[in-house]
C-alpha cells in the first residue's frame, strides 16, 4: 500500500522498544530510555502501516529533534531548513499530496497519524511550524494551483528544500478572517500588494508565503484570493521575530508589505475564491492541530506520575494522595474521551463527510484539555513545576496557543452553534 518513499522509512524504525502507556504502571524516570511515547494498541483508523510510519518517524525525532530541543528554545529559533530538509528527504512532508508531485499520496488518516507522532516533540514549537508547511500553507496549493505553480513551489515544499508560512492573520484580523486588510491590486499582469500579516509562524525563515489579500471590492467573503509570495521580493520586510509567551523554538514574525509586485499567475485557483480555499484548509489545519496535541497532554500525565509516586512529602508519596491519583486518572479518561472524538472526526473526513463541525469540537475540546492538563499537573510538581528544569512548565506556556491559534474557542463555539442552528442572527456594527 506504501509506496517506495514509506519503505524506505521502514529500515530506520527496527528495534523500537514498545510499551503501553495506558496501563496503571508508569517507567520509572530512572529507568526510561526513550522521550518518546509509544502507544503500542491498535486504534480504528490506524493499520500497520500507519504504525511503521509512526515508528519510522519517532526514531528521527529521538536522534535528530529532541537531543536540540533545549537549545533551540534558548535561541527563539530551530534551523527550520535543516529539519525540513531532513524530514523531507525521509518523506514525512508530503505524506498526503499527490505522487506527481513528491508526495506519499495516502489518505489524511496518514497525515494525522504523522501529526500525532510529530507529538513526541519535547516542545509544541517546532510540531507546529511542520505543521504550517505539510497541512496549512501547502493544502490549497496542492488542490487549486496550477501545475507551474505545483512545481516551483509544491515540490520544494514537499521535499524540504523550502520553508512556507500561511499569511492570513493581522494585527486587527486574527480569527475574523473576513476583516483582513492587505491588498493585491492588478497592474500591468503582476498584483501590487500592500498591508501587513502578524503571527506568521515560519515567517522569519520562509521561502514563499500562501498569502490571503483583498482582490477586489466586492462582499467580504467573495473579495478574497490566495497568492504565492516568494519572500526574498523587493518591499517585504521583516519587522521582527515576535517575543511570545511560548513556543520559544518557533519563530513568529509581523511583516509588512509595501507594493509588492508579484505575477498574477502566482494566483491560486480562482480569484475570489481565497476566503473559500482557506476555510478548507483551516479544516485540516484544525485536525492536524488536535493530533499534535494528544501525546504531550499523555506525556505530561505519564510524568506527573513519576514524579509524584517518587517525590515524598509528611512521610508518602504525593501520588499517594487520593486528590492526586484521582486528578491524573481523571485527566487520562478526558484524553481518551478527546481521542475517540478526534478519529472519529478523522474517518469521517477520510470519507469524504463535512466535518467542519466535529473538527470544530475538536479544537475546542483539545484547547481546553490542554490548558486543564498541564495546570492540574503542574500543580502536583510544586515548585518545580514554577521552574524552567521541567517539560510540564514548558508545555503549560506551549498549549495555552490551542485555545487561540487556528480559530479561537469562542470562534469555535460559534461555529458550533451555527451547526446546531442555535446561533442569534444579530446586525453587524459598521467599522
Amino acid at each position: 500500500m506504501l509506496t517506495k518513499s514509506l519503505s524506505a522509512l521502514k529500515h530506520i524504525s527496527r528495534g523500537v522498544r514498545h510499551f503501553n502507556i495506558r496501563t496503571p504502571s508508569f517507567v520509572p524516570a530512572e529507568t526510561s530510555t526513550s522521550s518518546c511515547i509509544d502507544l503500542g494498541v491498535d486504534e480504528s483508523i490506524y493499520n500497520e502501516d500507519h504504525t511503521q510510519l509512526r515508528q519510522a518517524l519517532r526514531k528521527i525525532i529521538e536522534k535528530e529533534i529532541n537531543p536540540h530541543v533545549d537549545q533551540w528554545e534558548s535561541e527563539k529559533q530551530f534551523p527550520a531548513h535543516k529539519v525540513f530538509k531532513l524530514l523531507g528527504d525521509a518523506g514525512f512532508l508530503g505524506v498526503t499530496k499527490p505522487k506527481e508531485y513528491g508526495g506519499l499520496g495516502l489518505d489524511y488518516s496518514y497525515g494525522v497519524a504523522v501529526a500525532e507522532e510529530l507529538g513526541n516533540i519535547n516542545c509544541v514549537g517546532i510540531p507546529m511550524a511542520i505543521g504550517v508547511q505539510t497541512d496549512m500553507a501547502t493544502p490549497a496549493l496542492a488542490r487549486f494551483g496550477s501545475d507551474k505553480l505545483k512545481e516551483e513551489f509544491l515540490v520544494p515544499a514537499i521535499a524540504g528544500d523550502m520553508v512556507s508560512c500561511i499569511g492570513v492573520s493581522e494585527s486587527g484580523a486574527g480569527s475574523d478572517v473576513a476583516s483582513i486588510r492587505t491588498t493585491a491590486v492588478k497592474k500591468e499582469g503582476d498584483y501590487i500588494i500592500n498591508g501587513g500579516k502578524m503571527w506568521i509562524t515560519n515567517g522569519c525563515q520562509a521561502d514563499w508565503m500562501c498569502l490571503l489579500a483583498n482582490t477586489g471590492e466586492g462582499p467580504s467573503h467573495q473579495n478574497k484570493s490566495l497568492v504565492i509570495l516568494p519572500m526574498n521580493l523587493p518591499g517585504i520586510h521583516v519587522a521582527r521575530n515576535i517575543d511570545k509567551l511560548g513556543c520559544h523554538s518557533s519563530d513568529t514574525a509581523e511583516i509588512y508589505f509595501e507594493d509588492v509586485r508579484v505575477p498574477q499567475s502566482h494566483l491560486i485557483g480562482e480569484e475570489g475564491m481565497g476566503f473559500t480555499y482557506q476555510m478548507l484548509q483551516f479544516q485540516e489545519e484544525r485536525l492536524w492541530g488536535c493530533a499534535a496535541a494528544l501525546l504531550p497532554m499523555q506525556k505530561i500525565i505519564r510524568q506527573t506520575a513519576e514524579y509524584s509516586g517518587h517525590r515524598i512529602a509528611f512521610g508518602r508519596p504525593i501520588l499517594a494522595n487520593q486528590t492526586v491519583h484521582f486528578k491524573l486518572a481523571e485527566l487520562e479518561s478526558e484524553v481518551e474521551c478527546y481521542r475517540s472524538l478526534l478519529y472519529r472526526t478523522v474517518a469521517m473526513y477520510v470519507e469524504g463527510n463535512d466535518v467542519t463541525k466535529f473538527a470544530s469540537m475538536c479544537k475546542l475540546k483539545g484547547g481546553r484539555l490542554s490548558r486543564q492538563v498541564s495546570d492540574s499537573c503542574l500543580q502536583f510538581w510544586g515548585g518545580m513545576g514554577f521552574t524552567q528544569d521541567v517539560l510540564v512548565s514548558r508545555f503549560y506556556r506551549d498549549c495555552r496557543v490551542m485555545s487561540i491559534g487556528g480559530g479561537a474557542d469562542e470562534v469555535m463555539l460559534s461555529i458550533i452553534c451555527k451547526y446546531m442552528n442555535i446561533l442569534p442572527n444579530l446586525p453587524k456594527q459598521k467599522t
